[in-house]
């Protein structure tokens, strides 16, 4: 017979009056301190017993408008870290300008989950599996990081450092991720396979952004992203360029994408399945996009 849970061990709860205070605390107490958002993830390593080092909680969601979601048409979209995965969804200048982000927040686990899941936390949890990765990547995000020297910009591309690992140091706090522009006419879809359609994390991501190039001999650009394959994102840059676009070319590129991962087995699945599911996925992915091009969906 299993027995109960524990549940959450103890802590203290830290409310800093602004962003200074919280990042001073959580520098002089690198090993026992940890920045609190949404905690989706936070509640469920403490009681798992992952971080059971950890003796205090620094909130930090109500800093300096991190609640906020702005649009410039000129500079593009910064959301906040405090921003929820639905409010990322409702957004109408997201589903508008960035549908590719919105269509990725829905896939994250439950509503009620998504409710109190950040798109910033989701980034910061740096699981290979997260399902909101990939768009980010490939829409270019920059995170604004605020640390005991002041603040400063780390692009996405360069953040994630391996399973649960960033290039975030002791006192760092993340108050918002910032995209440019979209390329012109660019489509995007996001592909996860899961255990079931609802909530479970993905067994393979995919997701893919095109946008028409007249320079390109197939006239159009593509990029890919893949999550859970690797011990980060995968992304591959410039695809379908050198010839006409044909469902061979697509075909041989999710081929290529599947044999540039090393995936692992897990209780999700093999390293096997996986590495054909990238392949499957990718080429349905870059499909859809290419039909979103030649039809102006740009949301697949």
């Amino acid at each position: 017979m299993r027995e109960a849970h524990p549940g959450l061990p103890d802590f203290d709860y830290i409310r800093p009056a602004n962003l200074a205070e919280a990042s001073r605390f959580l520098a002089e107490n690198p090993q026992t301190a940890r920045p609190f958002m949404g905690g989706t993830d936070t509640f469920v390593r403490l009681r798992d017993g992952f971080w059971k080092e950890t003796r205090y909680l620094v909130d930090v969601k109500n800093l300096d408008g991190r609640a906020e979601i702005t649009f410039d048409p000129q500079n593009g979209l910064t959301v906040g870290a405090a921003v929820s995965m639905n409010q990322v969804v409702a957004d109408a200048r997201i589903r508008s300008h960035y549908p590719l982000l919105a269509q990725a927040a829905h896939r994250v686990a439950s509503y009620q989950l998504r409710n109190r899941a950040t798109l910033v936390g989701n980034l910061c949890n740096a699981s290979p599996a997260g399902d909101t990765l990939g768009a980010c990547l490939l829409f270019g995000g920059i995170l604004r990081v605020h640390g005991v020297e002041g603040f400063r910009d780390q692009p996405l591309a360069s953040f994630f450092q391996g399973p649960g690992q960033t290039a975030l140091k002791p006192g760092d706090i993340v108050t918002s991720i910032r995209f440019p522009l979209p390329a012109p006419g660019s489509v995007g879809h996001y592909e996860k396979l899961g255990r079931n359609v609802l909530s479970d994390l993905a067994i393979v991501g995919v997701t893919a952004l095109g946008h028409p190039d007249s320079s390109t001999a197939s006239g159009y650009r593509f990029h890919l992203a893949l999550a859970s394959v690797g011990p980060v994102p995968l992304v591959f840059s410039d695809l379908l360029t050198q010839a006409p676009l044909t469902p061979e070319a697509v075909d041989e590129a999710a081929a290529r994408a599947m044999e540039a991962t090393r995936p692992i087995d897990d209780v999700r699945g093999s390293a096997r399945y996986r590495k054909f599911m990238v392949r499957n996925l990718s080429r349905r992915a870059l499909t859809r996009v290419w039909e979103g091009l030649r039809s102006g969906n740009r949301c697949e």
